[in-house]
């Protein structure tokens, strides 16, 4: 009973640090402009729109996690190897992954950016300087957290695989969960906002993203702040239910049936998941309806 008491405490707190880790990822992601909707920041100069968006992606969302995620595990072993501090070991093997991470993000703008010079798209130094740390600052939370979990489950929850394949799997899975869940608000709600809700984005309006703030020339500062207080918070309840709920069945139901307990509450899960997401999405198109040009509506 004890065990189970610690592991149901070991589980909330990994939730919890997976939510806030899917807020920041988020939150990094898009003011970084990376995962789907960066084609279209970067699609905008050849159209002809000059633009003031930090554009770092150099890999979609999961692949780029896994590898940050990855790298701060294994260098966070190492450093428990060495007899460090738990607690020492994991901020200092993420700080110097976030340090690579700021590398990559320096190297793809400047390089992106020189790819679009024929299109008259200039290399922002200010933009450069301050959008880089900011990144990077989101980054380091967003591995930090992830790490600790990798770490809880290692130590606390005696998982057998080591802590650079943890980081590695969930910073995919981490990955995944923003881009799947908070790009939409990045992409269809911010990028394209002079467009009708509900009508995607027409061929003639490619590349043709929104440039301008509220005051002045947008950058990807607004973007962040627009996208943290939905798409983040989004990103951050989806990771956070999906490392909850894997750690809540397997501490519950993993002894049961030689571990087939787990198996089967899993697939439960998924069904329930299932059916409540088909009747929401039959229910929006039951409500709202296909999109109708405004001249038919």
């Amino acid at each position: 009973m004890e065990n189970i008491v610690l592991g149901i405490g070991i589980t909330a707190l990994a939730g919890a640090l997976a939510a806030v880790a899917g807020a920041a990822e988020d939150t990094e992601s898009n003011i970084g402009s990376q995962g789907d909707p960066n084609s279209q920041v970067q699609l905008a100069p050849q159209m002809g729109y000059i633009h003031r968006i930090f554009n770092k992606a150099v890999a979609g969302e999961p692949p780029a996690y896994g590898l940050w995620c990855a790298l701060g595990a294994g260098l966070t072993w190492a450093f428990l190897a060495m007899q460090l501090n738990a607690v020492l070991a994991i901020v200092l093997g993420c700080a110097i992954t976030i340090f690579v991470q700021g590398v990559y993000a320096t190297t793809a703008y400047l390089g992106r950016t020189a790819s679009l010079a024929k299109f008259g798209q200039p290399v922002y130094i200010d933009i450069l300087k301050s959008m880089t740390s900011v990144t990077m600052a989101h980054a380091f939370v967003a591995v930090f957290c992830t790490v600790t979990i990798c770490y809880l489950m290692n130590s606390a929850l005696g998982h057998p695989f080591p802590l650079p394949i943890l980081g590695f799997i969930w910073g995919i899975a981490l990955g995944a969960a923003g881009s799947a869940t908070g790009n939409p608000y990045y992409g269809k709600e911010r990028q394209y906002q002079n467009q009708k809700f509900g009508a995607g984005v027409p061929i003639a309006a490619s590349g043709n993203i929104v440039r301008y703030a509220e005051a002045g020339v947008r950058n990807s500062l607004d973007n962040g702040w627009f996208t943290a207080k939905l798409g983040g918070a989004a990103s951050g309840l989806c990771f956070g239910f999906i490392v909850f709920l894997e750690l809540w069945r397997t501490v519950l139901f993993e002894k049961v049936g030689a571990g087939w307990g787990a198996i089967v509450v899993g697939i439960l899960i998924i069904l329930v998941f299932m059916v409540v997401d088909r009747f929401i999405e039959v229910w929006a198109r039951k409500t709202y309806g296909p999109y109708t040009k405004p001249e038919e509506a």
